[in-house]
């Protein structure tokens, strides 16, 4: 990967970014129904400008809406998926507490503080796409701020494509008399998610990231006993790892000119939480080798994700972005141990290839770990905590590669 005006860039972020408390604040109005969207579309359209601008001013060149058009990162891409039904929050009729995995990271914290599982999403009957994109105010909006010749760079975030079946217990993401398996299930969401990838690009979308928690969770050891221990499973840990990343590629279907990047997130909940830890050494050849992505956006801010050493494992012909900058909290780290971790990585990535530093180099990036506010309210920083972190990036990103975006 050498300097270019395509994605990924040198410097990178995850897609969500801080929210205005007065469009966080507007969103829930809507919801409890005491405004409309109509009132709500003003301030979405005003804020995303301010975001594009700061995303601008701060040197970087994929540029996001930073999430401001739904209220928490998964978005509404299944939920308006044919055969699919939001519930209220809250387990509703005929749904209860057993259907979901007790043991996937973040069901458990939901269980352990007595909260409600974050989102519950129902097929009800045979999926399909819609016709329509869940995306279409976010491209409509981001297109009036960005000028033609970069909308190949916006960068489009969407749901993992295993969002709605790895929570939910074996046999309890369909019902049997809609699916009769997961190969059937696979096939129709793989098939909407075919439809909405070329979709984005008829509307000049070159850079889509799939935000996904569950691939990660491979690597916490307390979900794995817990999948040991579930007498349920019809697959072992690896088998469904396996399957997933059958199940994914199919999804990933796309034009050549499309770049695409999934984010293996840890967990990035209200106060700064995270859900799993774990080195990705388990799952990396399996992901950098299997997986058809051209980018992988990795969490590395903190000794929870290991060390760099699974980079081995990544092919030349793919890249990864390192997230050695928290999103979570305010302090910002020193510039020179950012680089030296850079330098670092490459070194491992050089070892696996055979190539030098100086050409693994070429195959890495730099981001913070993960979105600022993958949920409503955020990550526990300030908005210029935020800008700080983002310059900081850039900077990094400009030591290590001088002269590149």
């Amino acid at each position: 990967m050498s300097a270019k005006s395509s994605p990924p860039f040198r410097a990178e972020h995850v897609g969500s970014l801080l929210r205005p408390k007065e469009l966080v604040e507007k969103r829930y109005d809507v919801a409890a129904g005491k405004a409309s969207q109509d009132d709500l579309a003003p301030l979405e359209d005003k804020a995303i400008a301010d975001v594009v601008q700061l995303q601008k001013d701060s040197g970087l060149h994929a540029i996001s809406s930073g999430e401001y058009t739904r209220h928490m990162f998964w978005g509404t891409f299944f939920e308006e998926l044919d055969g699919m039904k939001e519930l209220q929050l809250g387990i509703l009729k005929g749904y209860d507490a057993d259907m979901f995995r007790p043991y996937a990271p973040d069901v458990k914290t939901f269980f352990e503080t007595k909260a409600v599982p974050n989102a519950v999403t129902v097929c009800v009957g045979k999926i399909s796409h819609p016709g329509h994109s869940s995306n279409q105010r976010e491209v409509d909006l981001m297109k009036k701020h960005v000028p033609e010749s970069e909308w190949k760079n916006i960068k489009i975030t969407l749901i993992s494509p295993s969002w709605y079946h790895f929570r939910y217990k074996t046999g309890r993401s369909y019902p049997k008399d809609v699916y009769a398996n997961d190969d059937e299930y696979f096939a129709d969401v793989a098939k909407a998610y075919q439809e909405e990838l070329k979709f984005l690009h008829g509307q000049g979308i070159r850079n889509v990231q799939i935000d996904d928690p569950n691939l990660a969770y491979f690597c916490s050891q307390p979900m794995l006993d817990g999948w040991a221990a579930d007498e349920g499973n019809d697959k072992t840990a690896d088998e469904a790892f396996d399957a997933y990343v059958a199940f994914y590629n199919k999804c990933f279907v796309r034009p050549d000119d499309m770049h695409l990047g999934i984010h293996l997130c840890r967990g990035n909940y209200v106060g700064s939480r995270h859900f799993s830890e774990g080195a990705y050494d388990a799952i990396a050849k399996k992901l950098f080798q299997d997986l058809n992505v051209d980018t992988y956006y990795l969490e590395y801010d903190t000794p929870r994700a290991g060390g760099f050493e699974p980079l081995a494992h990544l092919p030349k012909n793919k890249n990864a972005v390192l997230g050695v900058v928290t999103s979570k909290f305010p302090a910002l780290e020193n510039k020179d141990d950012m680089i030296a971790r850079v330098n670092q990585a490459a070194e491992f990535v050089a070892k696996g290839t055979g190539q030098s530093k100086e050409d693994a180099l070429q195959q890495l990036c730099v981001s913070p770990q993960c979105g600022f506010a993958s949920h409503a309210e955020g990550n526990a920083l300030g908005y210029e905590d935020m800008r700080k972190k983002l310059q900081l990036v850039r900077s990094v990103a400009d030591a290590v590669w001088p002269g590149q975006l």
